[in-house]
């Protein structure tokens, strides 16, 4: 579908692509992965048609569609939500704006036996087929289904997109790129933006219902979830991998231990040829083969190994001072803005050297109450902080507030007070900014980078308190790791506002919900919790089917272990779905039967002239759709009975 040949790409006189050729097929699902600068970002603008590449050749088919989600992008503020992503559908409404003019013209002429209005009606006819066919009849309930799955409820739809955050109004152009339906999908850190539900349901999306993607995320369980094939940046190179990312790790790890023995037989190979040279170098006997050794060294393809994956990532945050044995308690919490309540009756309390997360969706209150906790805005309640307690403060918008104008030692050196300082060197090595990287200047900074340096911040003294709000938006898989690691071995309390479900895994003991003005508490990792989640919506499922009249069992069953009743329902409902499923699976076989004999007949004379084929194609299709949600919707209610 998309060629790409011998692509280069220049800054300044740095490379940043040398000779790279790949090609996107039809379905692939793509990670692109690399190190932060590394040139995701640019190979998407590229593939976008947004930049030209220095040399070589980009080749997408005539008509191919291409959609793509900038990691920050400006918005409009003029319309509803609907509105805004009704505009995926505006070639639809074009076509009923000339149609609508057509039928007019047609209605004030009178010269109807003319050529003219002849071919006016021809034009209408054909227009009309092609509205058929984009589902011109039908894009309502896609666009809602599509909203609801990003988080929205309906009464946000006639909302104006101004009155929501960055984050949410980033999600409604997601919507308006996957209501598009484009031949490929482009999507730079699609997930920053989405709470766990909401990447779950675009999992779902791309894995059932997208074309060819090619996807930049930091988010491990994301892209394992949603590719099946991993292409590495590396010093200007690609390396392709038909493989999703777990699998690629590993076959990288090989991969990189033949590469460093390689290099180091090189680099050996190249001292005894240069340690020959300047041996005899001025004996007259020796010249001839001293010229040889000579042009030997220039023809020699020197082996490139990556700094970044040789160097030691270790980070250690400084020990915690000591503190009361309860840093954080919150009594009767709530939060009001005017009529809009966003939690109440909140109480916890949060144990020294715990580490604790807070998920939910986007809105409900995270953010909130940690701002709360920091005593940045106002609240009803109380939560009180434990003597000796001290804040170390990570925020979603940090990296955005450093100076653009200073370099990336001197954005340390200007906050850091007392023998830290002497330290900032070590400090920054360990973030990736060893060697001349730390005398760049802020403005030239990747996102990544960006949030790598506000992380920075949070080493210069020693706190006992971490609170991190989205800490790993923009950080790369190794970045992320060292954090993981370095909060695993923190002797502090740390509460962490995430949706990054990879991340959170083995870090966390505990998981406090947002949702409906409350806080839950859950005991347990994070994937304990959703675990839980599904098989709470499993039981409010099960409770709306039964009639009223109907006995409900109350028992709720242990973990892992069901009574023999409830064993038995669950059996049942088991092979209830199980049959339904077959059935759709028929329903979905016959309708693709159906829709490749109608597009056999469009493909004649005879039948691209009909009109009722269109409307019958355009139909099959919206069928097909409806049922594929049906069979999603079906196999993973079938998936949570079964665990």
């Amino acid at each position: 579908m998309i060629s790409v040949e011998n692509l280069r790409v220049e800054f300044g006189g740095f490379t940043l692509f040398d000779d790279v050729s790949f090609v996107v097929n039809k379905k692939d699902r793509i990670a692109l992965v690399g190190k932060n600068g590394a040139g995701k970002s640019t190979m998407l603008k590229i593939l976008a048609g947004l930049q030209s590449p220095t040399g070589g050749i980009v080749s997408i088919p005539k008509g191919t569609t291409i959609g793509y989600l900038p990691q920050q992008m400006q918005l409009k503020d003029e319309r509803t939500v609907r509105e805004e992503a009704e505009q995926a559908f505006e070639h639809i409404h074009e076509m009923e704006r000339e149609i609508e003019r057509l039928n007019n013209e047609l209605a004030e002429r009178t010269d109807y036996e003319s050529e003219t209005y002849n071919g006016i009606i021809e034009k209408v006819a054909h227009l009309s087929e092609q509205f058929q066919m984009a589902g011109g009849n039908n894009y309502h309930a896609e666009l809602e289904r599509t909203l609801l799955g990003l988080g929205f409820k309906r009464e946000d739809f006639d909302r104006q997109t101004n009155e929501f955050s960055g984050g949410w109004r980033m999600r409604i152009e997601l919507a308006k790129l996957l209501l598009r339906r484009p031949d490929v999908l482009l999507l730079d850190e699609p997930t920053n933006h989405l709470d766990i539900e909401s990447i779950q349901w675009l999992e779902n999306f791309i894995q059932t219902r997208a074309n060819a993607v090619i996807l930049v995320s930091h988010d491990r369980a994301f892209i394992d979830n949603t590719t099946s094939r991993t292409i590495e940046i590396e010093l200007g190179h690609i390396y392709d991998y038909k493989v999703k990312y777990s699998e690629y790790v590993v076959l990288r790890k090989e991969r990189r231990e033949q590469q460093l023995r390689a290099y180091e037989n090189q680099q050996k190979k190249l001292a005894d040829t240069e340690a020959f040279i300047e041996r005899f170098r001025y004996k007259a006997t020796k010249s001839t083969q001293v010229q040889s050794r000579i042009k030997q060294l220039e023809k020699i393809d020197r082996i490139e190994v990556d700094e970044v994956d040789t160097a030691m990532l270790s980070l250690k945050f400084p020990p915690a001072p000591h503190c009361g044995q309860y840093p954080v308690i919150a009594e009767e919490v709530a939060k009001r803005y005017g009529d809009h309540l966003v939690f109440e009756h909140v109480n916890f309390s949060v144990k020294r050297g715990e580490k604790v997360a807070f998920v939910g969706k986007n809105g409900e209150g995270k953010s909130t109450l940690v701002k709360c906790i920091m005593g940045e805005i106002p609240f009803d309640g109380s939560l009180k902080l434990a003597q000796g307690v001290r804040i170390g403060y990570f925020a979603q918008n940090q990296a955005q507030l450093l100076d653009d104008n200073l370099t990336v030692f001197d954005t340390i050196d200007y906050v850091a007070k007392g023998d830290i300082r002497t330290k900032i060197r070590d400090i920054l090595g360990a973030f990736m900014f060893g060697g001349e990287a730390s005398d760049k200047k802020v403005r030239v900074l990747s996102g990544g980078e960006r949030s790598r340096l506000a992380m920075i911040r949070l080493l210069l003294e020693p706190v006992n308190l971490l609170i991190l709000d989205e800490p790993t938006n923009h950080l790369d898989m190794r970045s992320k790791d060292v954090l993981k690691n370095a909060l695993k071995e923190f002797d502090g309390t740390a509460i962490i506002v995430s949706h990054d479900r990879d991340f959170l895994d083995g870090l966390v003991e505990k998981v406090y919900e947002f949702g409906n003005g409350r806080v839950v508490e859950h005991l347990g990792g994070i994937y304990d919790f959703l675990e839980k989640k599904k098989m709470d919506n499993l039981h409010e499922l099960e409770s709306n089917v039964h009639a009223p009249d109907e006995p409900v069992a109350m028992e709720q069953p242990t973990e892992n272990k069901l009574s023999y009743e409830a064993r038995k329902e669950q059996n049942k409902a088991i092979r209830k779905l199980e049959r339904a499923i077959a059935d759709t699976e028929k329903k979905i076989e016959s309708l693709e039967e159906r829709i490749a004999a109608v597009e056999q007949q469009l493909a004649t004379p005879e039948g691209a002239s009909d009109v009722s084929l269109y409307a019958n194609y355009s139909d099959l299709k919206k069928e097909l759709s409806d049922m594929m949600d049906l069979w999603t919707e079906q196999t993973a209610e079938l998936e949570s009975l079964q665990k």
